[in-house]
């Protein structure tokens, strides 16, 4: 610890402050005392969502459609291109929420000495080296050293450490910390970005969780352009044996058609309506979701990462138990306690006192307070003159030992009572403090009455959540800035586990040696907070899909590094903004509520990613078999553009459709998608080909009638494919959401009178029309008996 002399002449200051003009140059040398974001420009922003591998496939589409003339369909697929560009763009303006609320936390005012006088400046213009004074209520606003004087303070949403800070000459408070007792005198030493809480900022900053969701989804588009480009590869190479020049047209159209098919033009539309409607059912469960994405990660979630203190407890100090000793009961010792209390004083360890007293009934109306001294740092206690009838006596509370060390009254057996609790109340992470009274006439013949154990109790719902999230196949870890001791009475109370380890502990080791020990912890104590955001990325690195609820400021960067950020409901501002979840009421057991709601998106999810390869795989299939049947399409552009709203956005209505969750962690595994799909994209194909022998050979259709007789067929089993592959075992095993059915028949209704009357495309007889209705009806819900083996084979 640096004396104050050498503090100040480090910091080229002195007890009487900075001048005006020194201040400014050190304004100009370290900048105002804030966190400084670099603005993003949102043109740019919103004109890069037309920059990637989706944005280029429907740019290709869209650029070909012009060459060939279809300028309709080309302006269609810019729309649906634009369309998502918004809706992308405008869920992403709200990352910078956590920094914006960082900024704002520090523009607090402050009493700064300039030019040997006190004056009320803005915290943002406080530098190193200047003197400032904080008291009872005050925000710190930089990192200081004190001077003269002694605080409690409660930094909490800093460190983590559920109980006062005791600060005295010579110790250091960070910035944001909030005085909850004493009055001080302090020299600046860090500002900004420079502060304990700015470089928390920085990891905000930095911080950013991997997008799952738009993995699976550039793999999944990746599969089926595969198919495609084979597909276009051997329609090429057949036109070029068979000598099909003429057809270029035809094989430059087959592309497009092929891209729009391939590339899935609804998905951000889809995503961000599943994602809502789970954002609403939360809602109304206590949870506000303030970041979509998250909320279908929170189905692979396999480790919930729980900070301690204000998320498992409850962050409010408590009187945890008393323990009277000879000659006085229970009640005795609390009653002694609140008449050495004063709730007018704001301190944390009376109000406690006065609570436990209030629950556990002790009255103390028929005592007067003659006088009453507040707790000093100095002298470690507090003290009250109390009367009762026509007598007198002294009631003292204050830190063990130096209680103890005044009773002269007491006996030996007592005192080895009491330093045996408190070695023991010691190991379970207890705070203890001891309360005496006098007897007699004389005022200072004190006597041990007992003791009392302080500590930041569980949440009523903390072990029954973990349990819970155990049943689920989640693994919880507790992370704690408090002693060892602490975490470990708290992971026993709360049944997490009792492998409790130091971060420290494990530096030393390599990247894979930590990881290796962070994945097989319980959890972790005496932790800082780039220490909790390590331990989320080193459990990242590992495979593991990350869950982090917390509520302070030192928790914001691993709540937005995680896949699903959880602030609870008494977080700070910053947790809160950082988070991908904030609960809004107390109590943290809408957790589970937010990964069993999870797990029935990707549910909703998986049924739309298998709905849309199996439909690729059909059109792919059917297309490029008919071409070598016809040397022709069998599927026009408008007829795609139909079949892409039909299948698309129709099935938008998954995202209210009835599904179970599974009792384990959902993972995607698109190979395993994609392989399960074949069965019925293939025999789809088959039942494709066998309307256009129904056309050919039956209806004798001319070249146009056909073209609408498989689009037809290709809408009417979109509409029945939905209905097999949203359930993983065989379709009757639940029924369909209520949204889902009506617009499939209102689909099937719609295009069946389309069709009839002529509108848009070349008329079907009535006759027609239901016979393909039929057809495709009992062959595609036939095709749910080898969908069922084929799903369990791949896990599906």
């Amino acid at each position: 610890m640096m004396p104050i002399e050498e503090s100040l002449a480090v910091l080229e200051t002195s007890e009487n402050g900075l001048a005006e003009p020194a201040a400014e140059e050190r304004l100009r040398l370290f900048g105002y005392n804030e966190i400084l974001e670099k603005r993003k420009n949102p043109l740019f922003e919103f004109l890069l969502r037309y920059w990637g591998p989706m944005p280029w496939l429907l740019e290709l589409a869209m650029g070909l459609s012009f060459i060939l003339g279809h300028y309709l369909e080309g302006i269609i697929i810019f729309v649906l291109l634009t369309v998502n560009a918004v809706i992308g763009h405008v869920h992403s303006r709200g990352s910078q929420k956590a920094v914006e609320l960082l900024k704002k936390k520090l523009a607090v005012k402050a009493k700064v000495l300039r030019n040997g006088t006190w004056v009320m400046k803005e915290a943002r213009g406080i530098v190193p080296g200047d003197i400032i004074a904080v008291g009872i209520g005050d925000i710190v606003p930089a990192d200081a050293i004190i001077m003269s004087g002694g605080l409690s303070i409660d930094q909490s949403a800093l460190t983590g450490e559920s109980l006062p800070l005791e600060t005295h000459v010579s110790d250091i408070i960070y910035s944001s910390a909030v005085v909850r007792r004493g009055e001080a005198r302090c020299a600046v030493v860090n500002t900004g970005a420079g502060t304990y809480f700015g470089k928390t900022a920085e990891l905000v900053k930095t911080a950013k969780p991997q997008s799952h969701q738009g993995e699976v989804m550039l793999t999944m588009v990746r599969y089926m352009m595969y198919l495609g480009i084979v597909a276009l590869i051997l329609i090429l190479a057949y036109g070029l044996i068979m000598r099909l020049e003429e057809h270029i047209v035809a094989v430059l159209t087959l592309a497009v058609i092929f891209l729009m098919g391939a590339v899935p033009v609804a998905l951000p539309a889809v995503l961000t309506i599943v994602q809502s409607v789970g954002a609403m059912e939360l809602a109304k469960k206590g949870a506000l979701v303030t970041r979509l994405d998250s909320i279908e990660d929170a189905a692979s979630i396999d480790v919930l990462c729980f900070d301690k203190t204000g998320t498992i407890t409850q962050n409010k100090l408590s009187v945890a138990d008393s323990i009277p000793f000879t000659g006085y009961t229970k009640e005795d010792v609390v009653l002694t306690a609140i008449l050495a209390s004063q709730e007018e004083g704001m301190d944390i360890i009376d109000l406690a006192i006065i609570d436990y007293a209030k629950n556990l009934r002790v009255d103390s109306k028929a005592y007067r307070r003659i006088s009453h001294t507040p707790f000093n740092p100095a002298i470690k206690r507090s003290e009250g003159i109390i009367g009762v009838n026509t007598g007198q006596f002294k009631a003292v509370k204050g830190a063990a030992q130096v209680v103890i060390s005044m009773c002269r009254g007491t006996d030996r057996e007592d005192i080895e009572k009491a330093n045996r609790t408190i070695e023991e109340f010691s190991r379970k992470g207890y705070r203890t403090i001891a309360v005496a009274r006098s007897e007699g006439e004389d005022l200072d013949n004190l006597r041990l009455a007992g003791l009392l154990s302080l500590a930041d109790p569980l949440r009523p719902d903390s072990k029954g959540m973990i349990e819970q999230a155990e049943k689920l196949g989640i693994k919880p870890i507790m992370l704690t800035g408090d002693s060892m001791a602490i975490a470990k009475e708290i992971a026993l109370q709360a049944g997490i586990g009792n492998n409790i380890i130091r971060m420290a502990d494990i530096g030393g080791l390599s990247e894979a040696d930590q990881m290796k020990v962070v994945g097989e912890s319980d959890g972790f104590a005496e932790i800082f907070p780039e220490d909790k955001y390590t331990i989320v990325k080193l459990l990242q690195s590992r495979g593991h899909m990350v869950g982090m609820t917390g509520d302070g400021v030192n928790d914001a960067p691993a709540l937005k590094q995680a896949e699903m950020g959880i602030a609870v409901s008494n977080a700070t501002d910053v947790a809160k903004a950082s988070a991908s979840v904030v609960l809004t009421e107390p109590g943290i057991s809408v957790i589970i509520n937010a990964v069993t709601i999870s797990r029935q998106i990707y549910q909703r999810m998986l049924t739309w990613v298998i709905n849309k390869v199996t439909k690729v795989i059909e059109f792919v299939g059917l297309l490029t078999v008919s071409f070598f049947w016809f040397h022709n399409i069998v599927l026009s552009l408008l007829g795609m553009s139909l079949l892409v709203f039909a299948n698309d956005f129709v099935t938008m209505s998954l995202a209210t459709d009835n599904v179970k969750h599974t009792p384990n962690p959902n993972m995607w595994n698109v190979k395993n998608i994609t392989l399960a799909s074949l069965v019925p994209g293939m025999l789809l194909v088959l039942e494709g080909l066998l309307v256009i022998v129904m056309g050919t050979q039956y209806f004798h259709l001319e070249w146009e009638k056909l073209r609408t007789l498989v689009m037809l067929n290709l809408i009417f089993n979109s509409q029945f494919r939905v209905l097999i592959v949203r359930e993983r075992r065989h379709f009757w095993s639940s029924m369909p959401g209520r949204e889902l059915l009506i617009l499939s028949a209102a689909t099937i209704i719609g295009f069946a009178l389309l069709c009839v009357y002529g509108i848009f495309v070349p008329s079907l007889t009535q006759y027609q029309v239901a016979a393909v209705l039929i057809f495709s009806a009992v062959f595609t819900l036939g095709i749910d008996f080898p969908k069922f083996y084929a799903f369990r084979r791949f896990h599906l």
